[in-house]
């Protein structure tokens, strides 16, 4: 496993629940894995090789596509309490004891139901251009799975990196990273699956309640919360009330950023990242 990487891992599958889940593995074997849970739209291959390989430098990865999406079998559920089923159903197929989540935008919500429902399994948790459940602005009314199928790279371009010039550089340079791996690529999601996916968003966003944040403090596990400054598709307000109101949580607020912090700023976010983690 030590000699794969985000361009070489094999894609391998196993069954839980009735689906087939595909997912790759590599990176330094021992210690606690590191799960990736994937944004909105999202296939293996969309995950940055820059971020992806330097965490494998010192630590076992996982990549994989939740019920649905993309190579995986059976049906995107329309909730994210679904979509943690699913992803606690294949990770148990694993037979994993304890793991370390970086759950990002619709996958940073995954994290944080997985982290509330599983305290014994998750040992600590990275979210990235999240919010938490009833979050400010999280109403999504205007996003559509088929604008992102238009056209792709401008969509990346517009929503995961601010407008500057050096923004939109990195937005690029990101772009060119991730059509790196050349062999045994994955299917595009399709239309079905992201449509349930912006259903499962719009369901985690207005909650009727006078005291919505109240599961956050019920989240025990360290958190590191991740957001660029710049982000237009969850606020970066949300980022501060995910600090707020976990009980054992930091922040870090990137500048000149959209919704992809970690990309924008990688080498940093490698550093800041490990420090926590380890």
């Amino acid at each position: 496993m030590d000699q794969q990487t985000h361009e070489t891992a094999p894609t391998q599958f196993i069954e839980a629940d009735g689906i087939r889940f595909p997912y790759r593995r590599f990176g330094r074997s021992g210690g606690t894995p590191l799960i990736f849970l994937q944004y909105l739209n999202n296939n293996m291959d969309g995950w940055d090789p820059e971020v992806t390989n330097g965490f494998a430098a010192d630590r076992e990865v996982i990549l994989f596509n939740n019920a649905g999406v993309a190579s995986s079998g059976g049906e995107t559920p329309e909730t994210v309490s679904g979509m943690t089923h699913d992803a606690a159903a294949f990770i148990g197929a694993l037979s994993l004891k304890e793991i370390d989540v970086i759950g990002y935008s619709l996958g940073g919500m995954i994290a944080q139901q997985l982290a509330l429902e599983n305290p014994k399994l998750v040992r600590r948790v990275i979210l990235l251009g999240t919010g938490p459940r009833g979050g400010e602005g999280m109403t999504f009314t205007e996003l559509s799975a088929s604008e992102a199928e238009k056209d792709p790279e401008a969509f990346l371009l517009a929503a995961l990196f601010a407008p500057s010039d050096t923004g939109q550089a990195a937005g690029k340079a990101h772009i060119q990273r991730i059509k790196v791996r050349k062999l045994d690529r994955d299917p595009p999601v399709s239309l079905k699956s992201g449509e349930a996916q912006v259903r499962a968003l719009r369901e985690w966003g207005p909650v009727p309640s006078s005291d919505r944040y109240a599961t956050l403090k019920n989240i025990k596990q360290p958190v590191l919360v991740v957001h660029g400054n710049h982000d237009i598709v969850v606020l970066p307000v949300n980022a501060l009330i995910l600090e707020e109101h976990l009980p054992n949580a930091q922040l870090i607020m990137y500048p000149d950023s959209g919704h992809a912090p970690q990309y924008r700023h990688a080498e940093l976010f490698l550093k800041h990242a490990k420090l926590f983690l380890n």
